[in-house]
Formats: structure tokens, C-alpha cells, sequence
């Protein structure tokens, strides 16, 4: 069937868009009934994700935060709804032009779901049936919108009119007059009625219905609603929160003593000495938060051990359960940047279940996996050397947030989290550096992350304006699994002056300190920071990127006062 040329390009735009989202909604349903990560928007995002270079990846985080995943989400869906829009507008000259167009778009979900992690030819079902329904809805809402062309002028006048004489057509291409046997005398006659423009398929004539055009796309919408909704809601997404809202946390073997009054210095504006849940910072490749079920969760280590083992949520329950204050810090985390946080975690320790299974001899690395499919290479060592390495399900007294591995998580202190901090983890293979690679280390990352020494100014923050006199200078510094035994400060390169430390539980948090004594002169100033471990290393000035392993620098302020 061909279609109006002169059909109003809204309209064709209006039925691009609508068919577009009928696609999206009943992908969205069959992935809820299918596999949630097979929806071909996440797919797609994913795979933009993996393809893009690392220097465009660190901007993303560095301009847009947290929200990168949603930027990215965003603008995947303007770039969909502009191509549905020229598929409509291409539709209106020739509907198997937007069918070409929908199958064309559907071939590179496919091939999207297709490359991820784990994924089976069952896979492809939700777009498959997605792009069928948005193909169905556009030459459904085409063939709604434009009907015989003598049935819209006869709904109008009827072929003679109101008094039996016919109604005739002014412009080109409409419909032809109906001849009467004898005129009516010129002072008689009623004033002529146009007839919509139309258009011809096969034999047939063709005009707009903006009647028509409103129904079909009212049910367009309606189907894309009521599919995309169901679709969520098959996601798992409440039946998870129902489930974690339901878990009862078991207590520790050996519960921790409760934080010292000392550890956190309670200044307004300084980083509190445990992040809230709400505000620890996420950085993920997870374009759609993992939705997993306890009760179907399970555990698999394998590869180089003697005994493969396979735990359920409830199988980790059992087992003797730790809590540990420990800091997570991303690689991405910039000199002074805010992707660090602090914790009281809850779980089971990461060695003792090695220990069940045996790692064997030459095995140098754990290759953990995400229930995404994203991956992590943790050194064995580093988790069989006494560290509070745990397989977590409880944070800061709750069971773990969703956005943070919910039901269960790697925490691993001293390492960033590219190399430890598996969220939502369900596989963990012993092998080798030599023989394996995980999702980073490929794109340019080292292979094993330590957490470098480092600290950052939070008082008064970079740019402020403060008045003349004494003024708090303060932040929090960090060295996991080693500890911080000295922070310095020091104005417009003068001589550095030793901070007052607030007391920190363990080497695995980070520790506040503060100056409060600044005497604070009229003028622009410079505040620099640096810290010094146990081991006696104090950090570097040198600044580094963050790649491949990590910034180095001292964080610099500056402020104004007076």
C-alpha cells in the first residue's frame, strides 16, 4: 500500500512515534517474561557501553556523576524516538518503507542481545515480538488513518449533498464530481465542499482521517501502556523489594564494638565517618538496576579447587556470619572526588568458602561475575591474607540496597572496587592473571587495583568565601588496610602543619581529620593536603590520571576570604 504524499507530516511523525513505543513496550513485557537483560534497550545500552573508549567512559563519570547511566539511557531513547518519527514521516510516502525501517532497527537489537554475556537464542524473543507489534501498530495506524476517499465524503455530505445534488471537488487529485442530469440555476446551488486530499492504492482512492488517526493512535498508546507496565512489573522489581523487605539479617558470630565517640567529628559539612545508604556513591556498568530473587539466587566456585561449591541465599545465612567497617573507593574516583565511601558490612567471609573448596596450587585469581555478566579478577592472596573479605548481604545494619548488590556483594578491603567489589555476584571462577582477563583490564586497566593513599579537603569547600578570622579546615583521608598515621596542611605553600586525627576503628576505614585553628586573612588562598600511611609512604604531589590504576596528587582548594 502506498500512502498520501500529502498526508500532514505530524501525523506521520505522530504514527512513527506511537508504533515506535507499541515496539518498546511489548519488548519490555516479553523480557519481564523471558529475561529482564534481554530488553534491546538495555542490550543496545550495554553494548555502547562496552564499545565506548575508556577516556569517553571517565568523562562520562567526571561530567555526569551517578547519572551517567541515565544520560546514556536518555539518550538512547531520544535517538529511538527520532528514528520512529522518520519512520513514520518515511511510512506516509510508502508504508514498507517504515516496515524496512523497523526490521533494519530490530536486526541491530538482535545482534546486541545477542553479544552479551550468557545470552541464548531465547534471548532475542523480546525484540523479535517487540519490533512484529511496532510493524503490526504502523501499518494498522496507516490503514486507520487513511479510508476510501468517497466514505469520508459521504460521512460529510453524503454523494449529493443535503438536498440530493452532488458535492463537488476544487482541488487536484480529489474526488471526482458526481454528474446530475440537469444543474441546478446558479442562485440555487449550495457553496461547493472539498473533499480531503487523497491518494491512490492499487484502484483505490485514499483520504486523511483525522478521526481515524485519533483512534489508532489512542489504542497504539493504550497497547504500549498497559505492555510497558506489565512489563515492569514482570521485571521483578516488586517482588524483589517485597523479598528484601522480608529478610530477617542473622547476627554476627562476633559482633563489633560499637564505633568510638572519637571517629567522627560531627562538623557540618565534613563526610560523615559512615556514608548513609542513600548517599554511597554507585558506579556500575549496569545501564537496569539487577533485579534478583534470594530465593533463586545461587553462588558457583569452581575452576582451579578441589571441591566446586554451589550456595543458595539461604546456604550463606547458615554459615558463621562477620561484620566488618570497611571503605569502598572507586578507580574512577578523581583527586578530591566524591566515588568513596564508609560502611558496616555483614556477610560471610570470602576465604572460609574458598577454603571449603580448595583453591589448588598456581591459582593466582578469582574471577567473579555479575548477575549482568559484568566481571572482576581479585588476587587470591590479597582475599586469603586475613582481610575482612566478605560475600556481604548486609549494609550499615539493613540488608543491602538493591542499587548495591542486593542479595549479595563482594566487599574486599585495600582494592578498588574494579577488582573486588562485585556487585550482585553469582559466579566466582579460581584461575589464573595469565589465563583470564576481567571486564576492565582489556580496556586499557591494571590487572590488580591496590587502593593508593590519598586524601581530600571537605572544609571549606573549593571557591568558597569565608570570613576573616579562625577558621576549620577539614576532610577525611584514607589508605585501606593500612592506615592513615598522619595528615598535613598547608596554606599558600607555607610550612605544613600536622592535623588532628579522629579515631578510626580499623586500617579499613578512611579517618577524619581537622585544622580548627586557621587564621583565616583578608585575601585568595591555597589549602593543600597530603597523608601519610603506616608503612611510613606519604602520598605524592606527582599528579596521574585515574587511569590505569588509580589518581595521585595532593587535593588543592581555593578560597576566598573576607
Amino acid at each position: 500500500m502506498q500512502s498520501n504524499r500529502r498526508m500532514p507530516q505530524w501525523a506521520a511523525a505522530l504514527i512513527g512515534l506511537v508504533s515506535g513505543a507499541v515496539a518498546v513496550g511489548v519488548s519490555l513485557l516479553v523480557a519481564g517474561l523471558v529475561n529482564p537483560s534481554a530488553f534491546p534497550i538495555v542490550a543496545v545500552g550495554d553494548s555502547a557501553v562496552d564499545l565506548t573508549p575508556a577516556v569517553l567512559k571517565e568523562w562520562a563519570i567526571r561530567t555526569f556523576g551517578e547519572n551517567d547511566k541515565v544520560v546514556l539511557l536518555g539518550g538512547i531513547i531520544v535517538v529511538m524516538a527520532l528514528i520512529a518519527v522518520a519512520l513514520g514521516i518515511a511510512a506516509a510516502r510508502d508504508v514498507r518503507y517504515g516496515l524496512a525501517g523497523l526490521a533494519a532497527f530490530g536486526l541491530v537489537g538482535v545482534v546486541a542481545v545477542l553479544t552479551r554475556p550468557e545470552a541464548g537464542l531465547v534471548d532475542v524473543l523480546p525484540t523479535v515480538v517487540g519490533v512484529g507489534a511496532g510493524m503490526f501498530a504502523l501499518h494498522r495506524i496507516i490503514r486507520r488513518s487513511l479510508v476510501p476517499a468517497e466514505e469520508l465524503a459521504g460521512a460529510s455530505t453524503g454523494p449529493y449533498g443535503d438536498r440530493g445534488h452532488p458535492a463537488h471537488g476544487t482541488g487536484p487529485g480529489e474526488i471526482a464530481p458526481v454528474s446530475s442530469p440537469e444543474p441546478l440555476p446558479e442562485s440555487e446551488r449550495r457553496p461547493e465542499v472539498a473533499t480531503p486530499p487523497v491518494m491512490r492504492a492499487g484502484n483505490d482512492l485514499r483520504a486523511f482521517d483525522r478521526r481515524g488517526l485519533l483512534t489508532g493512535v489512542l489504542g497504539g498508546v493504550a497497547a504500549a501502556g498497559v505492555a510497558g507496565i506489565a512489563g515492569r512489573m514482570l521485571s521483578g522489581r516488586a517482588e524483589v523489594s517485597v523479598a528484601r523487605s522480608g529478610i530477617t539479617l542473622p547476627h554476627p558470630a562476633k559482633p563489633l564494638a560499637p564505633l568510638p565517640a572519637g571517629v567522627d567529628l560531627k562538623l557540618k559539612g565534613l563526610s560523615p565517618f559512615v556514608t548513609p545508604n542513600s548517599d554511597f556513591y554507585r558506579v556500575d556498568t549496569a545501564l537496569v538496576v539487577p533485579q534478583v530473587d534470594p530465593g533463586s539466587w545461587t553462588l558457583k566456585i569452581h575452576g582451579m579447587v578441589d571441591r566446586p561449591v554451589e550456595l543458595t541465599f539461604a546456604d550463606l545465612m547458615k554459615r558463621t556470619v562477620v561484620e566488618a567497617d570497611v571503605t569502598l573507593c572507586c578507580v574512577s574516583n578523581e583527586v578530591g572526588g566524591p566515588y568513596i565511601g564508609n560502611a558496616r558490612w555483614l556477610g560471610v567471609s570470602l576465604a572460609d568458602v574458598l577454603r571449603d573448596a580448595g583453591v589448588q596450587k598456581g591459582a593466582d585469581m578469582l574471577l567473579s561475575t555479575s548477575a549482568d555478566g559484568w566481571t572482576a579478577g581479585t588476587p587470591v592472596d590479597v582475599v586469603l591474607d586475613g582481610r575482612d573479605a566478605l560475600l556481604a548481604f548486609g549494609m550499615n545494619g539493613e540488608a543491602l540496597p538493591v542499587d548495591h548488590g542486593f542479595p549479595v556483594r563482594q566487599v574486599v578491603p585495600g582494592l578498588y572496587g574494579y577488582v573486588s567489589a562485585t556487585k550482585w555476584v553469582t559466579d566466582i571462577r579460581v584461575t589464573r592473571f595469565d589465563e583470564d582477563e576481567a571486564y576492565w583490564t582489556p580496556r586499557g586497566w591494571s590487572a590488580k587495583g591496590p587502593i593508593k593513599t590519598e586524601s581530600r579537603i571537605d572544609l571549606p569547600r573549593d571557591g568558597a568565601s569565608v570570613p576573616v578570622g579562625r577558621t576549620v579546615i577539614a576532610g577525611v583521608a584514607w589508605a585501606q588496610h593500612k592506615g592513615v598515621d598522619a595528615v598535613e596542611v598547608r596554606v599558600d605553600r607555607g610550612q605544613w602543619r600536622q592535623a588532628r586525627l579522629a579515631e578510626a576503628p580499623t586500617a579499613d576505614t578512611w579517618r577524619q581529620w581537622v585544622i580548627d585553628d586557621w587564621d583565616a586573612t583578608a585575601g585568595d588562598h591555597t589549602i593543600e593536603v597530603r597523608a601519610t600511611d603506616a608503612t611510613g609512604y606519604t602520598q605524592t604531589a606527582d599528579r596521574a590520571p585515574v587511569a590505569p590504576d588509580g589518581a595521585t596528587g595532593w587535593h588543592t582548594i581555593q578560597v576566598r576570604v573576607g
